[in-house]
Formats: C-alpha cells, sequence, structure tokens
C-alpha cells in the first residue's frame, strides 16, 4: 500500500511532536511525506502535481496539529484548491473514490478537556465530523484518526512513544473505519 503524508503545521521546525512524526514515518520506503508548508511557502499550490500525487497513492493522511477546533489554514486552502468539482467529488469526479482517508492530529489541551463535559464541551470526533463528510463527499473511506492530546506539556519520551505509534498506525492495513478517534492521552 502506498501511502502519501501530507504534513500541515506552519512552523514545523519549531513543532516537537509533528516534526518527529513527520522524521519517522519519512524513514518508511512506502510512504511518500510532503512539508506542505515549506513546498507552498507563499500558499501557491500547483493543484495539478497535488492530484497527481493523490492518485498515485492508496491512503492519504493528513498530519496536522488542531488549531481552533479545525485545521491550519493551508490545509483549508489546499483542500478548496485541490478538491475540485469534476475530479473529486460530483457526477464525474471520482479519483480519490476507494482510497483511504485518515487523520493524525496533535491536540494542544488534555483529553479530558474533549468531552461533553470538558472545557470545551465537545468530543474531538464531533469537532472533526466536517473532514469526515469531506472524506464521504470524495468517495474515500474514511479511516479512524490517531490523535496525541496534551501535544502543548508532553514529555520528551512520550513524543518518542506516539512517534513509534503513528508510524504503526500510519502502515496498518487494517484500520477501523469511521470510528473513535484511536487517541492517545
Amino acid at each position: 500500500m502506498k501511502t502519501l503524508v501530507l504534513v500541515f503545521h506552519p512552523d514545523l521546525a519549531a513543532s516537537r511532536l509533528n516534526r518527529r512524526w513527520a522524521e519517522e514515518i519519512s524513514k518508511q520506503e512506502t510512504v511518500t511525506v510532503r512539508r506542505m508548508y515549506e513546498i507552498y511557502p507563499n500558499e501557491q499550490i500547483d493543484v495539478a502535481a497535488e492530484q497527481a500525487l493523490l492518485e498515485q497513492h492508496d491512503r492519504i493522511v493528513l498530519q496536522f496539529p488542531f488549531y481552533w477546533y479545525s485545521t491550519p489554514p493551508l490545509l483549508k486552502k489546499w483542500q478548496d484548491a485541490v478538491l475540485t468539482h469534476g475530479w473529486a467529488h460530483g457526477s464525474t469526479g471520482n479519483k480519490l473514490h476507494g482510497k483511504e482517508l485518515m487523520l493524525a492530529i496533535s491536540v494542544g489541551a488534555p483529553g479530558e478537556a474533549y468531552t461533553p463535559e470538558g472545557a470545551f464541551g465537545y468530543t474531538l470526533d464531533e469537532l472533526l465530523k466536517p473532514l469526515q463528510a469531506t472524506s464521504n463527499l470524495i468517495g474515500t473511506r474514511f479511516l479512524a484518526p490517531y490523535a496525541v492530546y496534551g501535544a502543548s506539556r508532553i514529555a520528551e519520551e512520550r513524543i518518542q512513544e506516539t512517534a513509534v505509534a503513528y508510524v504503526a498506525r500510519v502502515l496498518n492495513s487494517e484500520l477501523s473505519l469511521n470510528h473513535a478517534a484511536g487517541e492517545v492521552r
């Protein structure tokens, strides 16, 4: 299975967790890793190149820090530019049908904040519904996300543990579909 990992972190060099994940997953032979803010510092997305890469891979992983209960701005811009009508959706938009889509998310707050009783009042799965709906629209199989909470205060040894778990999760050919996030607390 060929896997494409698109890393959407605005300052990957300063990130301990997302940077380590990207480093570890880059070592895998069947994985293509793209650091999107480095590739598109001016946010001028090469739509044809991105679409070609998506077509060449079986599993697509969107890796990003959770920002304001959503994605970083370049990921949203990438979605708007790349996942076009007639290519990714619509009556003739079937280029991604049958591929798998997985989210890999670093969350700054602790897991207990993402409960109905917690500080934010919603679970991470509830807040990710727009991305799941996008997956449905473009015909991909939405895999249970991989999320690590408490990223803003995570210990160095836990970073390595999560990186190993992340690689294992991305490479797992038997991931479940449409279920609660595979969360590491």
